[in-house]
């Protein structure tokens, strides 16, 4: 096995990637990493999401970068969750190397993002919308880059950014080095890299199946303020839990362990925060399941190498299918079936169903385990440790002990007496809090983008013209109409959109006219674009 030893990266950065957690590359990281490092060449990358292409671009950049405070790299994302995500894993990565990084997107103040430019910064991660706003206030200069990278470009070239990021290649210099990393490479890339990357080498991840058969997947809906308490039920309900918990950010690893600590569970957490030996501390306890829940984020959890979980909690839904896969693939080994539960609150409704759609799973509707079961339960698992105890004789050492407690006194009083002090008012129905109910929808639909829009004269009466007529999908079907400048968005049932596709879609046609759209409706408003210069583009 491959290791980052084998890599060529230097010291410092090999101790900045085992306190991270790191241990072994991911396929694209191995292939990338090395290649980077022995010469500067145009680079696309191709793999899946979740499959570490962060890391991949930048523990070499962060190696070959010289600390100067002026822009000397580039990473353009889709959305302000990505850019935030990607600098935050840049920042964890650079170790004691003083590489100043900044994040710039849409939804917060470009006054605060233009201080913290001017303070001088090596790396900026930025949505294009806002890095186009800065540079038109000539607070970003590009014209001295090393890299330019582009990450999930699918995703750019699925909301609308081609154009975008084509502008911002005008301005920079012409000595850089260009990187794509994406899922997928359309044509519309590709032309991009053709254009403006000679020479390029591509480097494929082969994709693999998803597949999820050794675990039994439910999901229980739940509003946002009443996750925690959720969680508490599940793990009051199953006394033999032993499993994982998986939160979306480092501080929600720490609110979740803090409250479950709170409440008398035995819960730690790991997230890149965490130093190495406390780490390596806290799933050695894991391990031993002298700790039974271990609460974590995704890259924190990586190589955790645990065979007999028992379950795997989603109290955040991932982003990505294959992460999902990733996190409940860590339950069902070894021949066991293992559980995977998901917290689903409303607005994560088409999440579900996409992660559904795509790992063509089947993740059961549960309710969440109320008081009185969660009693039963808890009774039920007592009364078979004593029966467990009895068989294998393992009493004797507290018969002495017993005869007193017993003598001259009535044994029913005194066994509720001892359970009492044992479990103090942990039978109590008092000790739960209420859980609202709420109800979410989850429809068998998909959000499509179509490259029509008002420049070709699209109404929304035309389109629902267009889709009866190509594919004979009546009107009632289709919901959730936008018409933008260029392009369109509709919601329709998965069926129907697959006649869609099937109907509008030419096999000889450079690229396809309707795509699923895995940018979702919020982020159709954001890839709207004017032609006039005036255009301020809000980004996700």
């Amino acid at each position: 096995m491959i290791k980052f030893e084998d890599l060529g990266l230097s010291q410092d950065t090999l101790k900045a990637v085992k306190e991270k957690g790191f241990e072994n590359p991911s396929e694209i990281q191995a292939l990338v990493i090395p290649e980077l490092l022995k010469e500067r060449t145009h680079l696309i990358g191709q793999a899946q999401t979740g499959t570490g292409k962060t890391a991949a671009f930048a523990l070499p950049i962060l190696e070959l970068l010289k600390p100067e405070k002026k822009v000397k790299a580039i990473i353009l994302t889709p959305t302000r969750e990505l850019a935030v995500q990607v600098s935050e894993e840049i920042y964890s990565l650079k170790g004691k190397k003083d590489i100043k990084v900044l994040a710039v997107y849409g939804g917060a103040s470009i006054e605060t993002q233009l201080k913290n430019l001017k303070k001088g910064i090596d790396i900026v991660v930025g949505t294009p919308g806002r890095v186009m706003d800065m540079m038109r206030k000539k607070a970003l200069d590009l014209s001295m880059l090393e890299y330019f990278i582009l990450d999930e470009a699918d995703e750019m070239l699925n909301m609308g950014f081609i154009d975008d990021i084509k502008e911002i290649l005008s301005k920079t210099n012409d000595d850089k080095k260009m990187l794509f990393f994406s899922a997928t490479m359309p044509k519309e890339i590709l032309a991009i890299a053709k254009e403006f990357m000679p020479g390029h080498k591509t480097l494929k991840v082969e994709k693999k199946e998803l597949t999820t058969n050794l675990t039994e997947q439910i999901y229980f809906e739940v509003r946002p303020d009443d996750k925690f308490e959720a969680l508490c039920r599940v793990l009051d309900f199953r006394p033999d839990f032993y499993g994982i918990v998986f939160c979306k950010t480092k501080q929600d690893v720490d609110e979740v362990t803090k409250k479950l600590k709170a409440r008398g569970y035995d819960a730690e957490c790991i997230h890149g925060d965490i130093t190495q030996g406390l780490r390596e501390k806290t799933l050695d306890l894991f391990k031993q399941k002298i700790l039974n829940i271990l609460v974590a984020t995704d890259v924190a959890a990586r190589g955790i190498d645990v065979s007999d979980l028992t379950h795997v909690i989603n109290y955040s839904i991932p982003q990505e299918s294959e992460a999902y896969v990733h996190r409940i693939g860590r339950t069902g080994r070894a021949g066991k079936k293992g559980i995977a539960i998901t917290f689903v609150t409303p607005k994560e409704a088409n999440k579900l169903m996409q992660i559904k759609r795509l790992t063509k799973s089947e993740i059961r509707k549960e309710r969440i385990p109320n008081v009185e079961d969660i009693l039963e339960a808890k009774k039920e698992y007592l009364i078979s440790s004593i029966e467990e105890i009895i068989l294998e004789n393992d009493y004797t050492q507290y018969l002495d002990l017993s005869r007193k407690i017993l003598k001259n006194r009535n044994a029913e009083v005194i066994l509720s007496a001892i359970l009492r002090h044992i479990y103090d008012d942990e039978f109590l129905k008092e000790n739960y809090n209420e859980i609202k109910d709420v109800s979410v929808s989850l429809e068998d639909k998909t959000r499509l983008f179509i490259a029509l829009g008002a420049r070709d004269k699209m109404t929304s009466s035309k389109l629902l013209e267009l889709l009866h007529k190509k594919a004979n999908v009546p009107g009632r079907k289709v919901k959730d109409i936008k018409i933008m400048d260029k392009f369109s968005f509709i919601t329709v049932p998965l069926k129907e959109a697959e006649n869609i596709m099937k109907s509008l879609n030419r096999k000889d046609a450079k690229k396809p006219i309707v795509e699923i759209s895995t940018g979702g409706k919020s982020q159709s408003k954001d890839s709207n674009k004017k032609s006039s210069g005036r255009r301020k583009k809000k980004e996700k």
